[in-house]
Parts: C-alpha cells; structure tokens; sequence
C-alpha cells in the first residue's frame, strides 16, 4: 500500500517531539498501521530556528494553508496551540477532506461541536487524545476501554503546573508565590500563568473528559472554574494534620439532578493513590459502574509523552481510512445523534463537604456563634482544630471539616459568619472529596 503523508503544522515542543517519534520508530509503526507514515512538509514561524528535531527530508514552510491545501498530503497534524487562527486552518483542512490530528484542548473545548459536526458531513476524522493530559491515554480509555460502561464520576489532576506548586507548598513549605516564581523559571508555566494556576487550562480539558462520558455536548461555559492563588502554606499544614492533601483536581459527576462540572482545590484523603500523585505528573480516577475505580497515571506534557499521543492518533486514523465513515469510533463516543442534551447544575446546587479556615477572637461563646449558625443552614461538622493564639495576639484560627452539604447552603452560613463582630477577615473555603 502506498505511503501515508503528513503535514506537521508548528514544530514546537510537542511538533518537534512528534517528528522524532515518527522517525526514530518508524518502522514499528508501518508494522503497526498496515502501511509506512512520512512526513512529507511541516510549517513554522521561523525556518532558520534551532530544533529538537530533525527535519531533513521534510519540506518546511512559513505558511500552514501551503500544506492544507497540498493535494498530496493525507493527515494534517495541528500543533500550534490557541483557538482562534487554528480554527480556521483546521476547518479549512476539514473542508479540504483531510484528516486532523490535534493536541489543542482550548480549540476542542471551544469549538469542537463545530468541527466534529463539519467532519462528519465531509467523512474525515478528528482526533485529539493528546488534548488532555499529555501522554494519558485517557481519552480513548473513556471512549473504548470502558465504552460498556456508565460512567458515573471522574476526577482529575490534569495540569502539572497546579501540581507542581502545590507538591513543593507541601513538601517543602514554601509560598504559592516563591513556587510560582520557580515553576516559571523551570518552564512548568508561563510567563502569564493564568490559564493554569486559575484552572482554566484544568476546565478546558475537563469539558472534553466530560462530554466523552456522559455523552453530551462540549460546553465549556458551564465548567465552575477557581484557581489556586489563594491557597496558603498554612491551609496545606492544616491539611496534612487533618490526614487529607490539597490538590487542584478537575471533577465531573452525573447526578439525578444534572452534570456538576468543577475545577477547584480539593482536599483529598492522604491514602487516596491520586493524593501520592506529586510534581508535574497527571492522574485521572475514573468510576463506572460496571468496573468500579479505575487510575490513569503519567506524564502530562512534555516533548516525546505528548507525542506518544500524537503518534498514537495518526495511526488510529491511518487503520480508519479503509472503514466507512459510519463505522468508525464516534468523536465523542456515543452516536452524533445520541448526545443528551443533560441539564447543567450552577455551582450553588454543587453537593460536597467543605474544609473552613476562620481567624476570630478568644473570647468564651464564639465558637458556639459559628456552630449555631452551621447548624441552623443543616451543616453538620466531622472535625475542628481551635489553636491556642499566638503570644501576644487575641485572635485565634479556627479549622472546621464539615460533612456532605449543598453549596448554597454554605454561601449563606460563610456570609453570616463573616458578618460576626468576632470574626476578622474572610472564610476560607476548601472543597473536599473523598473518591471513594
């Protein structure tokens, strides 16, 4: 059978590591695929740039739409990041009948109901396993592994960045800021870290997760989104006292009521396997109902796990391209026609349990002013720390865990809380899960 030819679009860090994957393994792929994978063009910004690959063989350009509309190539692999051009050059090629392999999760998060509905009018395939969680293969795990399954929760960590800062806050005591600062020097984030230590980066790639398991559109807008930033080296201590850990986990549950979808910090049991998951490493905890708990585990990012995914995916498309359109592997797992259109829980219908971290002053009843008032919103506590005030000073932390509640709920008892003349400050307030 002929040779199969791929245009690369960037050779960035994942472009790059894609390149050498498919060179240096190339003829255990062609075992692989039924057929040899070249690559035959690949685009860059800049073409006299020093690589991590290399690129003999490969006709280079400036200019994407040059490979796009290369009437030669059959696979077009998007490795330039971002939604906004990148959807323009992925419908171009959708519309130009040539397959996509992409690792962009803002692109599928955002726009991805859009192309999967544009790919399938043309018969071509869209593939995005290295969307999420690097060289996890969570994706197809969800869409094949456990396709006879219902899925009924998955939780994940899935931006090493996050990780990463609170790993060493926790390891090492360290502030959010002095971490921040490393991670940045290290390139575990960016010069703007934004999108990863506010989650937006987590929610991108949660929306994704989600739609493959319960079947339902991408619906990014309805991901409740909360960062990191305002985690303290002392709510980690606190933690660790407690026996939980604080990760900033990505969560989608089905519920009788709805879909909740939340990326926040998180307090973990210490035993749970995804609390022992440190540094800039991914996990994903799956349940279904028919296998129970399952753990995905590995590199996030990263050049060659990255690639890994990359590669994985332009074989699955090379295997495909002999099987009818309707017979293939649906983008999203269930049938086009079969999306259910669920109803979404806003954040005050969230049910989960809560660690509170409240400064107040030591004076005899004002602890009892909180309880009342937890128990008057059906609040009940599973444990407080009251510590002894520091020499000199009146005011005293207070830590609460609280058992299972609505979110709303909480709302209104934190703001009746804060409004006490003995409290000082803001409540701070820590989801928790158990993942069992």
């Amino acid at each position: 059978m002929k040779p199969i030819k791929i245009g690369v679009l960037g050779l960035g860090t994942v472009g790059g590591g894609t390149v050498n994957v498919l060179k240096r393994n190339a003829a255990e792929i062609a075992r692989r695929a039924g057929r040899e994978i070249i690559i035959t063009r690949a685009s860059a910004k800049h073409l006299d740039k020093q690589r991590i690959c290399n690129t003999q063989g490969i006709q280079l350009t400036t200019d994407p739409m040059d490979i796009i509309n290369d009437p030669e190539i059959d696979i077009i692999v998007e490795l330039i990041g971002g939604a906004g051009l990148v959807k323009d050059l992925v419908l171009t090629a959708i519309a130009n009948r040539k397959h996509v392999v992409t690792a962009n999760k803002s692109l599928i998060a955002l726009h991805g109901n859009e192309i999967f509905a544009k790919a399938r009018e043309q018969g071509v395939i869209v593939a995005f396993e290295a969307a999420v969680a690097g060289g996890i293969p969570i994706i197809k795990a969800l869409r094949e592994g456990l396709s006879g399954n219902q899925i009924q929760w998955l939780a994940g960590i899935i931006n090493g960045t996050g990780n990463f800062i609170l790993t060493e806050m926790r390891d090492k005591g360290r502030d959010f800021n002095d971490v921040l600062a490393e991670a940045q020097a290290l390139g575990y984030a960016e010069a703007d870290p934004t999108f990863d230590v506010e989650g937006i980066d987590a929610a991108h790639k949660l929306t994704i997760l989600a739609a493959i398991a319960f079947g339902i559109p991408l619906q990014f807008d309805k991901v409740y989104t909360e960062g990191i930033t305002q985690i303290t080296r002392t709510d980690v201590e606190f933690a660790e006292q407690l026996g939980y850990r604080i990760k900033h986990l990505g969560i989608a549950r089905q519920t009788s009521e709805g879909i909740e979808l939340r990326v926040h910090p998180t307090l973990i049991p210490e035993r749970r396997l995804i609390a022992n998951v440190n540094g800039v490493m991914n996990a994903v905890l799956v349940k279904g109902d028919a296998v129970g708990a399952t753990l995905y585990y590995g590199a996030g990012a990263g050049a060659e796990p990255t690639a890994s995914s990359v590669v994985a995916d332009i074989i699955d498309v090379v295997r495909a391209l002999t099987s009818d359109p309707e017979n293939r592997v649906p983008h999203l797992a269930f049938q086009a026609d079969a999306l259910a259109d669920l109803p979404m829980l806003t954040s005050d219908r969230f049910s989960t349990a809560y660690y509170l971290r409240l400064t107040a002053e030591d004076k005899p009843g004002v602890l009892a002013d909180v309880t009342r008032i937890l128990a008057d919103h059906t609040i009940s506590i599973e444990a407080i720390i009251q510590k002894e005030p520091n020499k000199g000073e009146s005011a005293i932390p207070i830590i609460m865990l609280t058992q299972i509640t609505l979110e709303h709920e909480m709302n209104a008892a934190i703001a009746k809380i804060e409004a006490l003349p003995t409290v000082t400050g803001k409540v701070n307030r820590i989801r928790m899960e158990t993942l069992g």
